[in-house]
């Protein structure tokens, strides 16, 4: 392999894992929180590249418009889809939640597949994400640069939110001990509508990128992603912000970099994911980051 080919294939690794990081942080942040794993978080990514699409395709809004609404939309569909799925719930057996979240997943899905159609989409990439650029004797879209820059740039806002205001302060409050931060006048409710919110808008983000990348759309094209990426955040320890980031990006690089040295191994990419799973887990339960920890009831 020459070093343009190896380099190539390190960008693209990085842009890969970048939309892993931002889905894997949605993840994260419910269960730090609820103890719940989020599985309509996939077909919340699915929805943002679809409304983005249907804005511009339909309403002719620049692409930056239609991102603005899309974020705003799979924002408020995921503080709905909590209050209606998961709240109702919140003092039930935890089995009980996990059903409703799965129920979520295919009522999502199957209303995409009813409105929007089976057959896939083409997605018109806007000029600046379009454009080739060159690094030497390395060559990639500019959309494989501006993913890393926009997952960065996420990131530090959501630190910046956690770390450094007071929905942050209520938010780790609620992540500790729910029933004390209640007992302290913190609004349990309003930060967990907050956070579902919030990571709603991480998915849209890399739905939307995503279909930048890879420009077609179908209802299921949320399901394979969002699997990966609830293996990412397992995988640098989930409930921890900085370890799904890092298993985000530990997952993206492996998956390009082990098809590029083994071109042959290219119909088992999916594997790799849940090998490096398996591998991670049996080494360290808790994941790469994160700290063992006594179990909600």
């Amino acid at each position: 392999m020459t070093f343009s080919l190896f380099m190539q294939h390190i960008v693209n690794a990085l842009s890969l894992g970048s939309l892993y990081a931002l889905l894997a942080i949605g993840y994260t942040m419910v269960y730090g929180i609820l103890r719940l794993i989020n599985f309509a978080h996939g077909d919340i990514f699915m929805l943002g590249a679809y409304v983005a699409f249907y804005c511009t395709s339909l309403l002719l809004l620049p692409w930056w418009a239609s991102l603005l609404i899309a974020i705003v939309f799979t924002s408020i569909l995921g503080m709905g889809l909590e209050r209606v799925a998961y709240a109702p719930l919140r003092d039930s057996p935890r089995i009980s939640i996990m059903i409703s979240a799965i129920g979520a997943s295919f009522l999502l899905e199957n209303l995409a597949v009813l409105i929007f159609g089976g057959r896939p989409k083409g997605v018109e990439v806007p000029e600046m994400m379009g454009k080739v650029l060159k690094l030497g004797s390395v060559s990639f879209l500019s959309v494989s640069l501006f993913i890393p820059i926009i997952t960065v740039a996420l990131l530090i806002l959501l630190m910046w939110i956690v770390n450094g205001t007071k929905t942050g302060i209520a938010m780790r409050a609620v992540s500790t001990d729910i029933e004390t931060a209640r007992l302290m006048g913190v609004d349990v409710n309003r930060v967990i509508s907050f956070t579902f919110g919030l990571g709603s808008l991480l998915a849209a983000f890399g739905g939307i990128m995503w279909s930048y990348k890879y420009p077609q759309l179908n209802p299921l094209m949320g399901v394979m992603p969002g699997l990966k990426c609830f293996i990412a955040a397992v995988i640098g320890g989930i409930g921890n912000i900085g370890g799904a980031v890092l298993g985000g990006f530990l997952l993206g690089v492996i998956e390009i970099m082990i098809v590029a040295l083994f071109p042959t191994l290219s119909g088992y990419r999916d594997a790799f994911a849940f090998v490096l799973l398996i591998i991670v887990l049996l080494a360290k339960p808790t994941g790469l980051l994160g700290k063992r920890q006594a179990e909600k009831v």
